[in-house]
């Protein structure tokens, strides 16, 4: 009989400054347009929730969130492209929503390229839905990309 590998554990914690340097080349690895390292320090900086995925003291996603009045914005959500289809960004998503609910927030907004069919997936399996377009939001290779806003309202807050 074949004993089957057991995958090493995975948790969730803060984002430091020593995950900087590893969310960054995530970043770098996953979008054509990336966040610099300095956009990375200043959402730490300004107390936004940073959350990472740590495998084996190696970060392999995260998370960004805002939250003021009520409302929270997910400003980043990313796995590494090796560790994907595995659901580690459904449980970044589901511990962001908790902690939303936890902090009495009433809806969580995101923006999404329409052109990302995964995460508008994830985010349509999560309940949220889209609520608005935003024209030439992101930098595209020719041009720009409009942004597709969804919104999840929280129950139980």
């Amino acid at each position: 009989m074949i004993t089957p590998i057991a995958e090493p554990p995975v948790s969730m914690r803060s984002m430091t400054h020593e995950d900087l340097a590893m969310v960054s080349d995530i970043e770098r690895r996953s979008y054509e347009f990336p966040w610099s390292h300095g956009v990375f320090r200043d959402c730490l900086l300004a107390g936004y929730l940073c959350l990472v995925l740590d495998r084996e003291q190696r970060v392999i996603g995260y998370g960004i969130l805002s939250i003021a009045a009520g409302e929270a914005h997910i400003l980043n959500l990313c796995v590494d492209p090796t560790f994907r289809s595995y659901g580690y960004g459904e449980q970044l998503l589901d511990e962001i929503m908790q902690r939303s609910r936890a902090a009495s927030v009433r809806e969580i907004f995101l923006e999404v390229r329409p052109s990302n069919r995964t995460a508008l997936a994830l985010y349509r399996k999560k309940g949220f839905h889209q609520v608005a377009n935003r024209p030439a939001y992101y930098q595209a290779r020719e041009g720009r990309e409009d942004a597709a806003v969804l919104v999840k309202k929280l129950n139980g807050v």
